[in-house]
């Protein structure tokens, strides 16, 4: 794609990785047939090509953004398919990035939409008080149907209620525990040692999750722990635009990691949801103008890897409960696109004995998307209702995800358990059957 960036914009770290992507593009619209949006909505301005022109005209002209480049650019669920189906491998991800920020600079969006963005930026965050808005969900869910009425938000309140769970599930402390092996390796053998991303999110709505990671690690003679001062890894924000208050969260994770590693080296930073793994990954990227944290940030993420990544390095053992269970894996978009691992957690799992199953359109998003559930409910509830007919039509036992955003989705409009990939794991290889599978069933049963 030709532009004219003058000499000025580009002096701009920022305008010039945008300005080296946007030529990177080639016109092919490769991208437009895996989009979601462009496959609902059938509008080449949301797709991955329209948006990108619509990106460029903002940039080149270095101009305030305006409702038009706001509500496609907004629409786009930064699933990163497109990064997957591109032959020219224009790095979508970093454009859109850069238009987010870009427009929550220049672009002043409508006061209600403006107070509900600022909500989630500081509740979600923050685990406190996330557990304390969930809690509080439940005075006013008798009230969807008269919120729903409020002119600009209501519809995204009524979906935010409905998304929240009937109950929270008691909270574990993790905060600067350390885990080790009951069983250590050998002497002849390194200790593996890892740092083990608390996030925000996930400890609320089920911090069972990285409970079953710390069994699971241990009983493979891996050490786990949960540094000081870690917290949320700034995706959340990061894809709201607010870029400063992304990087604090980046710098902050960053200061926390090196902290914890002077102390005792790290084999690795682990973490158990996929949509934080893509953002903790790119932290080089997002802090590379920053003189103070660019070569450690860089550092942090090349030390970054999903639990399946580490589990596959690693002797589980023969597995001892749950084989034949049938598995629908559902691939997270930030898995399989973010950070291009798309069959470990799968070869995983048929090697601890589950019968796994792909659903038809698995590069599909299931409409999650960090926040986007919540601020474009009614494209994000059709992509929900697709992914799961398509789940559905495997009549699997148990639904299993490496994303606590996907698990979440699916798991509002659909019967069939949903479960985090290591949970399955752990269960396999002797710990505790999940809570969401609930009384044995299936072939599972008769193994047991």
């Amino acid at each position: 794609m030709q532009t004219r960036f003058t000499p000025e914009q580009l002096a701009d770290p920022h305008m010039a990785a945008s300005e080296k992507i946007l030529r990177t593009c080639v016109h092919c619209g490769f991208c437009t047939a895996t989009c979601p949006t462009f496959t609902l909505l059938g509008d080449e301005l949301d797709s991955p090509r329209g948006r990108i022109y619509l990106i460029k005209d903002m940039l080149e002209n270095d101009r305030p953004a305006t409702e038009l480049e706001a509500r496609h650019v907004d629409r786009c669920l930064s699933c990163l398919s497109c990064m997957t189906t591109c032959p020219s491998g224009v790095h979508y991800m970093h454009l859109v990035d850069h238009a987010r920020a870009h427009i929550e600079k220049t672009y002043k969006r409508p006061f209600p939409e403006r107070m509900l963005r600022r909500l989630l930026a500081f509740i979600l965050p923050s685990p406190v008080r996330f557990r304390a808005a969930l809690a509080g969900t439940r005075l006013i869910a008798p009230f969807a149907d008269r919120l729903a009425a409020l002119p600009g938000i209501g519809e995204r309140l009524k979906a935010m209620l409905a998304l929240a769970p009937k109950s929270l599930p008691v909270p574990v402390a993790t905060t600067g525990l350390s885990f080790s092996p009951a069983r250590p390796p050998a002497a002849t053998q390194k200790i593996r040692r890892v740092a083990l991303l608390t996030g925000c999110a996930q400890s609320v709505l089920d911090p069972g999750i990285n409970s079953a990671a710390v069994r699971l690690l241990n009983r493979a003679g891996v050490e786990v722990t949960f540094p000081k001062g870690e917290g949320c890894c700034g995706a959340l924000e990061h894809h709201m635009g607010r870029e400063e208050a992304s990087l604090a969260a980046a710098r902050r994770n960053v200061v926390a990691w090196e902290k914890a590693m002077a102390e005792t080296p790290l084999d690795a930073i682990v973490v158990t949801a996929s949509g934080c793994g893509t953002t903790v990954k790119d932290y080089g990227f997002m802090l590379r103008t920053d003189p103070a944290f660019a070569e450690r940030a860089a550092r942090i993420s090349a030390l970054a890897k999903d639990i399946s990544e580490v589990l596959a390095e690693l002797d589980l053992g023969r597995p001892s409960a749950g084989t034949g269970l049938v598995v629908a894996y559902h691939s997270a978009c930030s898995l399989q696109h973010g950070q291009k691992i798309r069959d470990l957690p799968k070869k995983l799992l048929a090697a601890a004995g589950f019968v796994v199953r792909e659903p038809a359109e698995a590069h599909l998003c299931c409409g999650s998307a960090g926040t986007y559930n919540l601020l474009q409910p009614e494209i994000a509830t059709r992509l929900r209702d697709r992914k799961t007919g398509h789940l559905s039509a495997l009549n699997p036992d148990v639904i299993a995800a490496g994303n606590i955003g996907c698990m979440t989705q699916i798991g509002s409009g659909i019967d069939v358990p949903v479960v985090h990939t290591v949970e399955l794991l752990d269960w396999a290889h002797g710990g505790p059957r999940p809570a969401a599978l609930g009384q044995q069933t299936g072939a599972a049963a008769a193994a047991e």
